[in-house]
């Protein structure tokens, strides 16, 4: 019988409109959606549904959005499979909130609380810095590290061969991209991002989520949740807020964390929320996986009638 582990999408993959089906046809996504909006006190869901794109990608609103349109696919995906079973969870960089909110470590309510708060330190930090990022295809971890090295800037993401994403001040990013292109990358794109995440420069973020995440009650995990700072399942409640205040400033190392949970014998993996990003991660990563994903009604469907048959 496949092992399944469930995955959790990350910020970029936010799209005007995501959830707006789910909500449409489902009253239970329409009462998750109404919860969190009472939870926040504020519309998170029409900006999710409508828009416009400009307040959707703000971190402090497409953080908590795509939290809760990934939560709703999780909470659809049982309704539609009753005998839902997944033996592990990962999520890419906000997505770790959700994948521990879905294994039980903390409630649905206070996942999305401080979820919206680290948004919106991530969103000061920018605003107090000059950063970017710029994906990196087609060179190696060792080219791309010395690329880092020598422009002062940081590897902040490692999602797959040979795409990898770097992070810094504005001003090293470009110096870095013509370096990373010198040294034989096929492609070296600067990222439509507020700021350098995953770098030094969000660690004015780090002490106000550790303040919030000192307020959030943390339960043990009931299936191994993958830290992406470690590429290793999370260890006690402590050692849970501590991984995700690192994360902030640390790699996300998600090629490991996968590499990890095929090692472990997982061979099927549902990826949840908006995009298929991780799907075609998890394509370079290992092209004989299963990857199945929910982010609308259609993919709801046929995911469900797969893990069916």
């Amino acid at each position: 019988m496949s092992k399944t582990a469930l995955l959790f999408a990350g910020q970029g993959a936010q799209v005007v409109g995501m959830g707006k089906d789910l909500a449409a046809s489902s009253p239970a996504a329409k009462a998750w959606f109404d919860r969190a909006n009472a939870a926040l006190g504020y519309d998170l869901a029409s900006i999710c549904f409508q828009g416009p794109e400009s307040e959707l990608t703000k971190t402090e609103h497409a953080q908590p959005g795509i939290f809760l349109v990934s939560w709703v696919a999780f909470e659809l995906l049982k309704q539609r499979v009753p005998g839902l079973v997944f033996g592990a969870a990962a999520g890419l960089s906000l997505g770790e909130f959700t994948a521990l909110t879905a294994a039980g470590a903390m409630s649905f309510e206070e996942g999305l609380q401080v979820v919206r708060q680290r948004g919106r330190f991530m969103q000061e930090a920018c605003a107090a810095t000059q950063g970017g990022m710029a994906a990196i295809i087609g060179l190696n971890e060792a080219a791309t590290r010395e690329v880092c090295a020598e422009t002062g800037v940081v590897l902040a993401n490692l999602n797959c061969p040979s795409q990898l994403v770097i992070s810094g001040a504005s001003d090293k990013l470009a110096p870095a991209c013509v370096l990373a292109k010198a040294k034989g990358a096929l492609k070296a794109v600067p990222l439509p991002v507020a700021g350098a995440y995953h770098s030094p420069l969000m660690a004015s973020a780090q002490p106000k989520l550790a303040a919030e995440l000192a307020r959030v009650t943390l339960t043990p995990p009931t299936v191994p949740v993958i830290a992406n700072v470690t590429a290793q399942p999370h260890d006690g409640s402590e050692a849970i807020r501590a991984r995700l205040v690192e994360q902030v400033t640390s790699s996300v190392r998600w090629e490991e964390s996968m590499r990890y949970l095929l090692a472990q014998g997982f061979t099927r993996f549902i990826e949840l929320g908006p995009g298929r990003a991780l799907s075609g991660f998890m394509k370079r990563i290992d092209k004989t996986a299963q990857m199945l994903n929910v982010e609308d009604l259609a993919t709801l469907e046929s995911t469900a009638k797969a893990l069916a048959a």
